[in-house]
């Protein structure tokens, strides 16, 4: 007996489409056969001298079947786990299937999507391939997809945030890349006139050509000297060279997925600053850029590890940038921002008068330092909770630090304040902190 519409129900109930899986670029086995080999090598770096002792007692003959085992293997190693490595998107979550002996699957909620990178390492580039790295809410470390062809990881890239906004399954993937309009384009000249005037760089490379020396002197020792000048190099070449190579034609552009972030001079990214996700920013002066009225652009943000929003720009064009990230925000100027009363120079010397402090209806703003400034900016919405601290000497002279807590787990700090004003901001704050949170904006891709 049928329940009379119930099979007319069934019947007219469409059918889920079946998931599709898929596998990554073939030129990933190349990536993946390396590991057997980093096995090889981490052993022969943990003990030098017994890998010596082994290595000349090997022939020839005992060389070559060392090659023609360790190769083919690396090689099987290699394609076997590209083999058994899928990936496929759903209505509501990204899969990612791996494993070669123990099986392990990802279920990536597309609306906890925060960021997805594109990036290209050198040899990458010259193979046209690139990889696909996401940043979840929740997790610490970063799901990826490497390596997949650059046109399918763009497409792919596009794909996930549209499902993400809220398009349907079945036009996601027809929404494709959403344009971008170019906010800001650092010239190399400037970037590298930046880090000559940057104290870092000098600083490291002073320390790497003055302690090898010294220590040369009193110890007599190359392994001494090369364990210490070794690091120090690197470095110097982190801090001058690398952030060079990092940071060349870093251009910020604006889209309905947020900003996106392109930069890389051998390695290519391709990163973008999730809409609503931004806790803090620090507009960072250098003491030589003054003069040339230059600043950086730093990042908290939930989820994400961008940290760099503009490497070197004029003042007026970074705030202008910051105004597309924090919409509705203003930043403070110089003549805004209250010192700490002067009593607080008897807990802090000279330094107190680098501490400034400012409230407006949108952000709290506190500098801090007197040859390096930097100035937090973190939207009212943004705050978690705020504490003040007064420790014993702080309490004689009636000054106490005001703390502002992120959701990127960050701290900005309001040092020296007067211990009634540090009162009265506290308890100021924590209503602000809920009216904002109630007139802020979606977090939510394209909208």
């Amino acid at each position: 007996m049928t329940t009379p519409g119930v099979d007319d129900a069934v019947q007219d109930k469409p059918e889920k489409e079946p998931v599709t899986e898929r596998r990554l670029h073939p030129i990933t086995p190349l990536r993946r056969a390396w590991a057997p080999v980093a096995v090889v090598i981490g052993w022969a770096v943990h003990d030098p001298d017994q890998t010596q002792r082994q290595l000349t007692r090997l022939t020839t003959t005992t060389l070559l079947i060392a090659l023609a085992v360790i190769v083919p293997t690396a090689a099987l190693y290699g394609f076997l786990t590209w083999w058994f490595t899928h990936f496929a998107v759903t209505d509501t979550e990204l899969r990612i299937r791996t494993g070669l002996l123990f099986r392990r699957t990802a279920h990536i909620r597309l609306e906890r999507i925060q960021a997805i990178d594109v990036t290209q390492p050198l040899l990458a580039r010259v193979a046209g391939v690139a990889k696909l790295r996401l940043d979840v809410v929740g997790t610490d470390k970063k799901d990826e997809l490497a390596f997949l062809g650059e046109r399918e990881a763009r497409a792919l890239r596009a794909e996930l945030l549209a499902r993400a906004a809220g398009f349907a399954p079945e036009t996601a993937h027809e929404v494709g890349e959403a344009p971008a309009r170019e906010l800001l384009h650092t010239p190399p000249r400037d970037l590298a006139l930046s880090l000559v005037l940057t104290g870092a760089t000098w600083g490291s490379l002073v320390a790497a050509l003055v302690v090898p020396p010294l220590l040369w002197m009193a110890t007599h020792s190359v392994w001494t000297v090369l364990a210490t000048a070794l690091p120090l190099l690197g470095a110097a070449g982190a801090s001058s060279v690398g952030r060079f190579v990092t940071e060349y034609d870093w251009t910020v552009g604006e889209s309905p997925d947020g900003l996106r972030i392109d930069h890389g001079l051998l390695d290519r990214t391709h990163e973008t600053v999730p809409p609503g996700r931004v806790q803090t920013v620090r507009i960072v002066e250098p003491l030589l850029w003054r003069r040339r009225g230059w600043v950086r652009v730093e990042l908290d943000v939930a989820g994400s590890s961008n940290s760099v929003l503009v490497p070197v720009a004029p003042r007026e064009v970074a705030e202008a940038v910051v105004a597309r990230v924090l919409p509705g925000v203003t930043v403070p100027p110089l003549s805004a921002l209250s010192r700490p009363p002067r009593r607080a120079g008897r807990c802090v010397p000279v330094w107190w008068r680098g501490y400034g402090l400012a409230v407006t209806d949108s952000v709290f703003a506190a500098r801090q330092g007197l040859l390096r400034r930097s100035l937090a900016l973190v939207p009212h919405a943004k705050v978690q909770s705020v504490r003040l601290a007064q420790g014993p000497w702080k309490r004689l002279w009636r000054v106490a630090d005001v703390h502002v807590d992120t959701g990127a787990n960050k701290t900005v700090t309001a040092r020296l304040r007067d211990a009634q004003e540090a009162a009265e901001l506290l308890k100021s704050q924590a209503e602000r902190s809920r009216t904002g949170r109630k007139g802020a904006r979606p977090d939510r891709w394209m909208v």
